[in-house]
């Protein structure tokens, strides 16, 4: 009678044998790479050159190699590991686990392993996909524990137990884990895309120094921007409170996250350390490191907290999503470099509060404000659902990753 382990959870429709179970080095040739040295003389750039595959080759996405960024000369040949189209790799490190199928001639370095399909008990694809299902990652982990460096090798590799249906349902398998990654990539890359997007509009829609317009606009505003003192934008507020009397701590907002009353208080043990009151739309500013990005208005809570390590200010003739564009662009951390001493370490800086509020700002009128701040506000969103979107169908990979193999 067949163990009920060697039958997945899901299957697609029209298969219903048991999975069959053998030692991997049984249903595969599995070698190790190699590397002439020094490899720095073997380095070329000749097109005659042989494809050497390095780590930095592997698409972060995806399960392909297509190229490489070096070449070797044909002397090394001799002195690695040939590979060919339809050759599996694995890397034998400790970030070991990620297997990527060649589609490329080339030559791999002793920290990968060849995997050739030569006994033709698998599906290209379906192989692949098993190679990085949490059954093996454990058996690899498992196995290269007990050596010093943790590294895997052909006989560890060769000594996991693998579970495979017939080819039919293999390639059933393969083919939708390969749509699949394909689905993912795509989101990936138009996350990518619409955060580079960001990147250039907060440079180009924002004047450079010294200059008083932009490189891009809309097309309904053509007057200069005017020059005004960053500490013109601001009013300072102290205005005390407690964790009893706020929902919501913005201490971390600068990091991207909050925290509740209840887990800070437990978190920091004292619930009355004189922290600052915080309303929608202010902006937060720390009084270190500020050129690292650690500024945020608060567009998200009615009110909150902060510790009184930060600064807190409300806008005057300022829009508050025009604002928080500004501080997150890159040249901004410039702007506030201008006005920074050296801490106790060369990546801790403090802010002189009197010379940052001196520096010029260049500033449209209030309705030009919100429409560049609404497009930024708008980016961020398109942003964040792209990002959710990948991350559901990265979970929904795991998921079915657990119920379709054994």
């Amino acid at each position: 009678m067949e163990t009920k382990s060697k039958i997945p959870a899901l299957r697609f429709k029209g298969f219903t044998d048991a999975w069959e179970e053998r030692r991997f080095g049984d249903t595969v040739t599995i070698e190790r790479g190699g590397s002439p040295r020094p490899i720095s003389k073997y380095i070329t750039n000749s097109e005659d050159g042989l494809n050497w595959i390095k780590i930095g080759d592997a698409p972060e996405e995806g399960n392909y190699i297509t190229h490489t960024a070096e070449k070797i000369l044909p002397e090394g040949l001799s002195k690695t590991r040939e590979v060919h189209p339809g050759d599996l790799i694995l890397s034998n490190s400790m970030s070991f686990g990620k297997p990527y199928i060649m589609e490329i001639d080339g030559c791999i370095h002793d920290g990968w392993l060849l995997i050739r399909n030569d006994k033709n008990k698998f599906e290209l694809k379906f192989l692949c996909v098993l190679l990085g299902t949490d059954n093996m990652i454990n058996q690899y982990k498992a196995m290269a524990a007990g050596s010093t460096v943790n590294n895997l090798n052909k006989q560890l590799v060769g000594g996991t137990t693998v579970s495979f249906p017939s080819i039919p349902e293999q390639q059933q398998i393969g083919t939708f884990f390969a749509h699949l990654d394909t689905l993912i990539s795509l989101h990936q890359r138009k996350c990518d895309q619409t955060k580079e997007l960001k990147k250039t509009m907060l440079q180009k829609m924002f004047p450079k120094k010294g200059e008083r317009i932009p490189e891009i606009r809309f097309p309904e505003f053509t007057d200069e921007w005017e020059e005004r003192l960053f500490g013109d934008l601001l009013n300072e507020t102290r205005v005390k409170t407690t964790v009893e009397d706020e929902d919501t701590l913005l201490s971390c907002a600068i990091d991207g996250m909050y925290l509740n009353s209840e887990l800070f208080s437990h978190f920091r043990g004292s619930s009355n350390i004189g922290y600052l009151k915080v309303k929608k739309n202010d902006l937060i500013l720390s009084a270190q490191n500020l050129h690292l990005g650690n500024c945020n208005v608060n567009l998200r809570f009615e009110h909150g907290m902060v510790s009184p390590a930060y600064k807190v200010y409300e806008l005057v003739d300022c829009a508050p999503l025009f604002m928080q564009a500004w501080v997150k662009r890159d040249s901004t951390k410039i702007f506030f470099l201008r006005t920074s001493t050296e801490g106790a370490s060369v990546c801790r800086k403090n802010i002189l509060w009197d010379e940052l509020y001196k520096q010029p700002l260049a500033v449209p009128i209030l309705a030009e404000q919100q429409r560049i701040g609404a497009y930024f506000q708008t980016l961020d969103q398109d942003i964040a659902q792209i990002e959710k979107k990948l991350a559901d169908l990265k979970e929904l990979k795991k998921t079915l990753l657990r119920q379709l193999f054994v």
